[in-house]
């Protein structure tokens, strides 16, 4: 009986140790498969792309530096009809977003929107998709930071499927700069990339915009 009882216990945890091993398999086969992923990510991220001579209009997906600046400057060369500063929330108004720019917000203002709704990448596709119905636009110049661009491309391509998207990657000052900073950023955001292509992104309800004070131009 004792043996029989033996057996029995070493026979379970032979299974337990068994289980436990094709977990760590698959949990490592996931992270191999996570890290193949992100490298993958970066280096399309990375790619050098240049903007159309010219779009319908333009939407810049505020949230990191030079990107308002660099769609400003983009309208003011004659590159779009059009401008949505997206997500821009309550802070600076047109004025002082064309001054940091370099740009004359007098001759620009009929012409831009400040949408103060978004709160997230998918807002900004659903207050953009609004917007380009609104004006009847076909093609659309999308400025972000680079490492920002798949996941807004993916996002905006599922809230407008019939609009010609073309990337016009900004560098964020650092961005680049080898370090823990710059690997945590980006597999942050290779994470939300596959959360964005995976629709998951929908599960998550939008923040409510902080009131702002003055709407928007244009």
């Amino acid at each position: 009986m004792a043996l029989a009882i033996r057996r029995w216990r070493r026979a379970g945890m032979t299974r337990r140790w068994r289980r436990a091993g094709l977990l760590g398999w698959c949990a490592l086969g996931l992270l191999l498969g996570w890290a193949a992923g992100l490298a993958w990510f970066i280096r399309v991220a990375d790619r050098a792309e240049s903007a159309p001579p010219r779009a319908d209009g333009i939407v810049a997906l505020t949230g990191g530096a030079e990107r308002v600046e660099t769609a400003l400057r983009l309208l003011s060369a004659g590159r779009a009809e059009w401008l949505l500063v997206s997500g821009i929330g309550p802070g600076p108004d047109l004025a002082v977003l064309a001054r940091r720019s370099g740009v004359d917000a007098a001759a620009l203002t009929p012409r831009v929107e400040l949408g103060r709704q978004a709160t997230s990448t998918r807002g900004n596709a659903t207050e953009t998709a609004a917007w380009v119905r609104s004006k009847g636009i076909h093609s659309l110049i999308v400025v972000t930071a680079w490492y920002h661009m798949p996941r807004a491309m993916t996002e905006l391509a599922r809230a407008m499927p019939g609009v010609a998207l073309y990337p016009a990657p900004v560098e964020p000052e650092g961005s680049h700069a080898p370090g823990l900073a710059t690997a945590r950023l980006l597999a942050e955001e290779y994470t939300k990339y596959l959360a964005a292509r995976l629709d998951l992104t929908a599960l998550r309800a939008e923040r409510p915009p902080v009131p702002a004070r003055g709407a928007h131009a244009g």
